[in-house]
């Protein structure tokens, strides 16, 4: 490696640690990404591509406690948590709920609108300058509701956008909605149009787009897994791996979900969960969407990419070792068929489930760490992965290079678990 550059590991090949890896090369770092799977083939791949960068309201807003029953009790839930995995929960349900104060759901409101500031611009700076800006579509995204009882319940969440600037288009009766989508059959009455959404048509070709951007900027992408964070002298010095150490003068840990088992040994507890997600693909639904089509019901989102169309969401925690639960998948051809009835759910390629690493204050861990210096944190973004990628990306380089970035980093420090 030139020992005139600052010699980074990025730890974690999913998009948020190779975002990283690309702005850290292009700023002229010697950069190197380890992750025992290819670029991108985690949950990075298997995400419903909306890249929404007005998503600010938190998972945990006020009254969601009324909510946790629920969580607990209903298998169809949207958020669901089977009793074998309670008490490994409880922990983070208390610190879910405690983080749905109104004054701390601004405050993380807040935080993320800075965050994601600009995130479709960000997306499409690294990308045109890969040659790839046909992997973002940029025409909204569509929610659907039965009516303006049923949109109350999440009203609060919709006008925090709208404070932060988002745009939202209301579409009132299912023929002002089918002028937008014509495909919509399903009983729904109200639509809520958000023109400033985009999405990508192939979450997996896009991280292996940034994985080659990073390597030709001279960065190198291992496929090896990281076992621990080495230190010496108080201060992180490099990573293990299998095949050896691995010397830095700074480490990224950006393993998404499996950060916090890197930590603990640091003596560093993060309250991080996986949100086990889940989507099934189909080839030929036999309608044709847009853009990103989002019945709120249960918050699934059916979104039309290169291989198809593709029903992504629901929430299920189980831990990192548990296998899927193909219930929750069969699921998602229910919420299809809610809005769109009519199409054809044969020869469905199975279903797919990731880890999504999630916080309970719905924040990110980004930064410094300060009881060891040469580690830096980028994991924790949720449901907000890909869109919180590329403005991670580059805030967090100018935060270890330089200049300053315009965000503050102190919201999403590690240190505020304590």
């Amino acid at each position: 490696m030139d020992q005139q550059k600052p010699r980074i590991v990025v730890v974690g090949a999913g998009i948020v640690g190779l975002c990283t890896a690309w702005h850290l090369a292009r700023g002229g770092a010697e950069v190197m990404v380890l992750d025992g799977a290819a670029p991108g083939s985690g949950a990075s791949s298997g995400n419903a591509g909306a890249i929404s960068g007005g998503s600010v309201a938190p998972l945990a807003m006020p009254g969601v406690l009324k909510q946790v029953p629920q969580m607990l009790l209903d298998p169809a839930g949207a958020l669901h948590i089977p009793p074998r995995y309670w008490p490994r929960a409880a922990p983070w349900l208390l610190r879910f709920v405690a983080s749905a104060r109104p004054a701390r759901v601004a405050a993380i409101a807040d935080a993320l609108a800075a965050l994601m500031f600009g995130a479709m611009e960000q997306h499409r700076a690294i990308l045109a300058e890969e040659g790839a800006l046909d992997l973002i579509r940029e025409t909204g995204q569509l929610y659907l509701y039965r009516d303006r009882a049923h949109y109350a319940k999440d009203a609060g969440g919709w006008a925090l956008r709208q404070q932060h600037g988002m745009r939202v288009e209301y579409l009132d009766g299912a023929e002002a909605i089918r002028a937008l989508e014509p495909d919509m059959r399903g009983d729904y009455r109200l639509g809520l149009f958000i023109p400033d959404q985009g999405s990508s048509v192939n979450p997996l070709r896009q991280a292996q787009v940034v994985a080659r951007g990073v390597e030709r900027q001279g960065g190198i992408i291992r496929r090896e897994k990281v076992t621990a964070l080495t230190t010496e002298g108080g201060r992180v010095t490099g990573v293990a791996t299998a095949a050896g150490a691995v010397a830095a003068d700074q480490v990224v840990l950006a393993a998404g979900a499996w950060s916090a088992r890197l930590l603990a040994p640091l003596g560093i507890r993060v309250p991080l969960e996986s949100q086990r997600g889940y989507h099934v693909m189909l080839p030929d639904a036999g309608i044709s969407l847009q853009r990103p089509v989002v019945p709120a019901d249960r918050k699934a989102f059916v979104s039309p990419m290169e291989g198809g169309l593709r029903i992504a969401g629901t929430v299920e925690f189980g831990g990192l070792d548990h296998p899927p639960t193909p219930q929750r998948a069969a699921l998602l051809l229910e919420d299809l068929r809610n809005a769109f009835p009519q199409a054809r759910t044969a020869g469905a390629e199975g279903f797919w489930m990731g880890h999504r690493p999630c916080l309970p204050d719905s924040l990110p861990v980004l930064g410094p760490v300060r009881r060891w210096p040469g580690l830096w944190c980028a994991f924790g973004h949720g449901h907000l992965g890909l869109t919180g990628s590329a403005p991670t990306g580059a805030a967090l380089a100018r935060a270890m290079l330089g200049p300053a970035p315009n965000l503050d980093l102190a919201p999403f420090a590690v240190e505020r678990f304590g």
